[in-house]
């Protein structure tokens, strides 16, 4: 293997540097790399085919551990009748601005109003309730993949659209000690797993405040990220919902001791949020780069000229990587080198291979990385141990970049003043007996807010009373 040097053939000269402009940048790389546009309706938005394949890896990802910790995948209606939310009355008023209502069907004014899903707490406690009669019945531990409208006014692609796709997981359980575990294994073992091993993010992970917990929920669980700009993103949370959405729709089941008893529930979700987070926490002037683990493609083979015996060398190369297990594809397309690059580089595939005159003479070819740009001249035969052994480095150095930026991001402090003054460009913890509601009212007025409330060790608390606490204070999309 030899060393390597950095370089790139072609930069994407209509790619928005994002230290000049990230907003803008984002939407550049929205479009170049084909992610996604707008849809015809405000707020709403078309899913292009590589954008939509990473969500497929997203969904894979989180699904394979969703179901090993044990909950089953269903389906529940798009259509939700007004009375359901109004019956719990948290819920209903937190939501109330969002809801898209249909009043009108079939020609004709509606008995009842039908609100398009938000979320789905409501219609799946109607049904839990047919469902818990006895303690044998639970726990109840279901999930579905559909999709939800929440009237947004200000949206953006990916990050808050008014229809959006995600995975909302609902439970029951027979007491509040096993629905706190639940959702804390499903807070652990799926979404911090998941973000931190495939998405090559690290996130932190606490509780929300009273001021921003889920509408009808006790405790709020959250993985907050920092994107390239400093800004934090919520990609995922779970609820204990307490047995608030139990007694609205009377969740109850016979116990052992032969009474009835009112349940505990649990919901959690994320969305195609991820893949926001993907392009703000890994992407750089080139456009995208996807970790390895996640990603649709993980090695592009090029033919550097739209020649026979080229062509030929390049699809041997994408056969053998896929027959080791490397998800690649071959370009041997007429278009120019350079703007085949480019295009590539939008993307974000991890490894680029490229085969050219000299290197099929000499029985090379050219290896390139995307997470630092730096190429390397490899043997044929050592082309596949070559990249497999790169993915995974690939992996590695992506979290590494995302803890690194991170961790200088994040600055310690002792009083709101400095809080606020850090949180302006960066991430700022403190102890959140400092903080409180008034300081919450306070730090809103600076357009900041409490990302989550944490153990100093950065663990989950019981709750947002225990002592000794320490908040996280950011700018959030």
């Amino acid at each position: 293997m030899a060393d390597g040097t950095s370089g790139r053939h072609l930069k994407a000269s209509t790619l928005t540097s994002p230290k000049a402009d990230f907003p803008r940048w984002y939407q550049d790389v929205l479009t170049q790399a084909e992610l996604a546009d707008n849809g015809p309706v405000r707020g709403t938005m078309v899913i292009r085919p590589y954008g939509y394949a990473l969500w497929e890896r997203i969904q894979a990802g989180i699904d394979a551990r969703i179901k090993a910790a044990g909950a089953s995948n269903a389906y529940f209606p798009l259509f939700i009748p007004q009375s359901y939310l109004s019956r719990e009355a948290d819920h209903v008023e937190g939501f109330s601005p969002e809801l898209a209502v249909v009043t009108h069907a079939g020609g004709k004014e509606l008995e009842e109003p039908i609100v398009v899903r938000p979320t789905s707490e409501t219609v799946i406690g109607e049904y839990m309730a047919k469902w818990t009669q006895s303690y044998r019945d639970l726990p109840l531990l279901l999930n579905q993949w559909v999709n939800v409208v929440r009237w947004e006014l200000r949206p953006r692609l990916f990050l808050r659209t008014s229809e959006f796709l995600w995975q909302e997981g609902h439970t029951a359980h027979a007491t509040q000690a096993e629905a706190m575990e639940y959702a804390r294994q499903i807070h652990l073992d799926v979404y911090r797993d998941f973000m931190e091993n495939e998405l090559a993010l690290p996130v932190f992970i606490g509780l929300k405040t009273d001021r921003e917990r889920f509408a009808g929920a006790i405790n709020t669980l959250t993985c907050e990220a920092i994107m390239g700009d400093g800004k934090a993103l919520q990609v995922a949370t779970s609820h204990e919902l307490g047995q608030n959405f139990a007694r609205a729709f009377d969740i109850n089941f016979l116990g052992q001791d032969g009474d009835r008893h009112l349940a505990w529930t649990t919901s959690w979700g994320s969305s195609t949020r991820i893949v926001g987070a993907l392009i703000m926490a890994h992407g750089d002037d080139a456009g995208l780069r996807v970790p390895p683990r996640l990603a649709p493609i993980q090695a592009v083979v090029l033919a550097v000229r739209d020649a026979p015996d080229l062509a030929s060398q390049a699809k041997l190369i994408h056969e053998e990587l896929e027959r080791h297990g490397v998800r690649s594809t071959v370009d041997t397309a007429s278009a120019s080198f350079g703007r085949r690059v480019t295009d590539w580089e939008l993307k974000g595939v991890p490894v680029r291979v490229e085969v050219g005159p000299r290197d099929l003479a000499e029985g090379k070819g050219t290896v390139v990385r995307c997470d630092t740009r730096s190429k390397m001249v490899v043997a044929r035969n050592a082309l596949t141990g070559t990249v497999t052994s790169l993915l995974e480095d690939i992996q590695a150095s992506l979290y590494q970049q995302a803890l690194k930026f991170r961790t200088e991001s994040t600055h310690d402090v002792t009083s709101m003043a400095a809080a606020i003054d850090v949180a302006r460009t960066g991430v700022a913890r403190l102890p959140w007996q400092l903080v409180g509601k008034d300081g919450e009212t306070r730090l809103a007025e600076e357009a900041l807010t409490v990302r989550c409330i944490h153990r100093a060790d950065g663990s989950l608390p019981s709750s947002v009373l225990e002592p000794d606490l320490t908040c996280v204070v950011a700018r959030a999309y």
